[in-house]
């Protein structure tokens, strides 16, 4: 009777230190049709909130309810019994539901592709707040409610609109050294994103900085998910821009999806 192998690298496997990174939709399929996991499942606060489940718990879920195999199949493949399996997805759920809010728990949604036009027009409402060093315009973009990661830090902060800004403020943002800025436009697993660069004083180009991710609800930023750009070549952004007006990136072809990369 041969096995079902399961899929190479579920997380939880090993014991390297692992974190999140952007990856390019180009080594993806390139028709939705042969996409076999929904939108939602592939955002970066789900991903988030799968690295709290124990590794028996995560490859269960992975299997059951991101992939969808049948608890017989995710069994054999774990080399478990389906009591166990359909006991530890029980589990699972329970940790996922915690660890989410109320607006992301329907993780096997139908699978979405496009942005919608609500979603780029506020993609570039917050390019332009950062591009006229608006604080009031970046604050008004985001919900009361927001959640807020640095990655490669762990876990995801849950601030208010206001303390976000106060932090990113008294971290510099909008003062000398930080009060030239400008963005591209992408997506980053099928999420909308800006890629900021930045100009400093005695710089004649705006350099590659961060990437922030954007989780978008009724024209609001829900969350905010940030990566330095500087060391991700494989997205193949261009380190330095003009001071043009800012391009926009084709999402069909700067798409990206999550990768698990060893940590040096």
């Amino acid at each position: 009777n041969d096995r079902t192998p399961v899929p190479a690298e579920l997380p939880g496997a090993g014991s390297e230190v692992r974190y999140l990174q952007p990856y390019p939709d180009r080594m993806l399929p390139e028709d939705p049709q042969e996409s076999v996991v929904a939108r939602e499942t592939i955002e970066l606060a789900f991903i988030v909130a799968v690295q709290h489940l124990p590794p028996r718990q995560r490859a269960v879920f992975i299997l059951r309810d991101v992939l969808g195999w049948p608890a017989s199949k995710a069994a054999d493949a774990l080399e478990l019994t389906v009591a166990s399996v359909t006991s530890a997805l029980q589990r699972a759920r329970v940790t996922m539901r915690e660890q989410l809010p109320d607006r992301r728990l329907d993780w096997r949604s139908p699978a979405r592709h496009e942005l919608s036009d609500d979603e780029r027009g506020v993609v570039k409402s917050y390019m332009d707040a950062h591009e006229r060093n608006d604080l009031n315009g970046l604050m008004a973009l985001l919900r009361d409610d927001l959640r807020f990661a640095m990655l490669p830090e762990p876990g995801t902060s849950v601030i208010t609109a206001k303390d976000a800004v106060d932090g990113w403020v008294s971290g510099g943002l909008f003062q000398r050294g930080y009060d030239d800025w400008r963005c591209l436009a992408t997506t980053v697993n099928r999420m909308p994103a800006a890629v900021l660069y930045l100009r400093t004083p005695d710089d004649p180009e705006y350099r590659l900085f961060t990437i922030a991710v954007l989780h978008i609800v009724d024209g609001k930023i829900a969350e905010l998910t940030g990566f330095d750009a500087t060391d991700k070549p494989w997205l193949s952004l261009p380190p330095t821009l003009s001071s043009d007006k800012s391009p926009i990136v084709d999402e069909s072809s700067a798409r990206a999806a999550i990768t698990e990369v060893t940590a040096e």
